[in-house]
């Protein structure tokens, strides 16, 4: 996500505690928080959980999106620093990481508050990860004031809207990330754009053929040719918003992000998932009904996608949307695995054509 600021918050690095520390300090486990219930972890600010990048979890990661920048030839590197959500600020060639995906103790906390933890395995976080290296090398090269760039994607000086209704039937943009999320404005679909070329053994030219993303795709192949081998114009190694400086706490956070979560959208299907499972307080002890969707999801997906002849990215998405509402809803399992099944498929039948009939759905950004 591409995010501008009308103010700089330029964090300063915390200092690195020397050799000579006193011994108490030495004895005190290095992440003293990770054995604290979660009502306590929330009451931390930010900066106090003295977390490092380079010694997190997420370090594999970016080794790996370094080696794809480096077999396509890239001299350019974006930067990446800790703060409280992704973001790759207006300007600056580097990229913000979520503090949740730097220790598993605050992934599950971001999983209790949120019911899921965006880029929490490989295969999400490397997508995430293409997506804003393309904000880093549009900020870097700036690339948006190329007249080309505009007629393919729009004017980057489009005000972010706050929320879109994207055509979920259209073939002018790819798929990428969830809820068609390049048709939000012109920096997500280059964003989207250049991580679909990004990827290790990508077929985008026989998956896009026929499409109107293919222009799309075959001038950022064009542009990434030119501008591979050439140094950056912008160098800026600024971090925005870091966790270092702030004093934010947990639960703020998570205040603000709840507020800001509209499932709206997903609840219309309630009723419908309420025929299908059963609430966890009225059928105690029984299977979760997300965990029961998750087995049998490779299955589901596949079907749908043959019975329907419908897009597997939007399959994706119903699947997705139905697993996070079940686990909100709390439900659970309550017939024989073999019927709950069967029903699961029909709903998913009508949730997709409903989709389609209408065309459209709204997300907040």
């Amino acid at each position: 996500m591409a995010r501008g600021k009308s103010r700089d918050k330029r964090g300063n690095r915390g200092g690195r505690r020397g050799r000579g520390s006193a011994p108490a300090a030495r004895r005190r486990p290095r992440l003293w928080w990770t054995g604290l219930e979660d009502e306590a972890l929330l009451d931390l600010r930010f900066h106090d959980l003295g977390l490092v990048l380079e010694k997190s979890p997420l370090a594999p990661a970016l080794r790996r999106l370094d080696q794809e920048l480096g077999r396509r030839g890239f001299v350019f590197r974006p930067h990446f620093w800790l703060s409280e959500e992704w973001f790759c600020p207006d300007g600056v060639p580097g990229v913000a990481i979520p503090f949740y995906l730097a220790h598993p103790r605050l992934a599950r906390l971001e999983r209790r508050m949120m019911h899921e933890v965006e880029g929490g395995n490989a295969r999400w976080m490397a997508r995430i990860l293409r997506h804003e290296t393309g904000h880093a090398l549009d900020n870097a090269y700036r690339l948006r004031r190329r007249k080309r760039w505009r007629l393919a994607f729009g004017p980057a000086t489009r005000p972010y809207p706050r929320s879109y209704t994207p055509r979920i039937t259209s073939r002018n943009y790819v798929m990428h990330l969830g809820h068609w999320y390049a048709q939000s404005h012109p920096t997500e679909d280059f964003a989207e754009t250049f991580a679909v070329w990004l990827a290790p053994n990508s077929t985008w030219r026989s998956d896009y053929l026929a499409w109107h993303a293919l222009r799309k795709l075959r001038y950022v192949d064009e542009l990434m040719q030119e501008i591979r081998g050439e140094p950056p114009p912008v160098r800026s190694r600024a971090v925005i918003e870091p966790l270092a400086g702030n004093r934010r706490s947990l639960r703020q956070h998570y205040r603000d992000k709840l507020a800001g979560d509209d499932r709206s959208d997903a609840r219309r299907y309630d009723s419908r998932l309420l025929r299908v499972f059963g609430l966890r307080y009225e059928n105690p002890g029984q299977q979760p009904a997300a965990t029961f969707i998750r087995q049998v999801r490779p299955q589901l997906h596949r079907l749908l996608v043959r019975r329907s002849q419908l897009h597997p990215y939007l399959v994706h998405h119903v699947l997705r949307m139905v697993i996070r509402r079940a686990r909100d809803l709390d439900l659970v399992v309550v017939g024989s695995l073999r019927v709950t099944q069967r029903e699961l498929f029909a709903l998913l039948e009508r949730i997709l054509f409903d989709f389609v009939r209408r065309g459209r759905e709204r997300y907040t950004l």
